[in-house]
Order: C-alpha cells, then sequence, then structure tokens
C-alpha cells in the first residue's frame, strides 16, 4: 500500500504526539529470539516488550504488598 508524504507525516505528528519512544540495547542475536516468541503469541515485538513490562511492575507490585 502506497502512502503519500502527507500520511507519512500526519502520522508521524499523531505518534510524536500520543507515544514516547524508549531506546532498548540487547545483545546482537536476542532481537531475533525476542521477535519470533512475539510473533508465536501473535504480537509485534513493541506488543511483547510492553506486555512483559506491563507483567514485571504488577509482579513487583504484588511482591512489595506481601512484604508490607
Amino acid at each position: 500500500m502506497a502512502t503519500t508524504k502527507a500520511q507519512q507525516k500526519a502520522v508521524r505528528k499523531y505518534k510524536e504526539s500520543n507515544y514516547d519512544r524508549v531506546e532498548l540495547s540487547i545483545q546482537k542475536g536476542r532481537k531475533e529470539v525476542l521477535k519470533a516468541h512475539a510473533a508465536k503469541q501473535g504480537e509485534s515485538l513493541n506488543a511483547f516488550v510492553t506486555r512483559a513490562i506491563d507483567a514485571a511492575i504488577e509482579a513487583d507490585n504484588l511482591q512489595e504488598q506481601q512484604k508490607g
């Protein structure tokens, strides 16, 4: 599907207004492992990383509640 420069600009503007970017550095070759796992789950790499972070935060919060 071809997109015009105006469409590309609109998408870029939307992303800049609605999303933060985070740079992640991992060992060479690990990205393909993560992408393959995400694909097996039927999701993008971004969705998988976001879900993993959310799960870790939830687990950490639960652990903190159990300590307190």
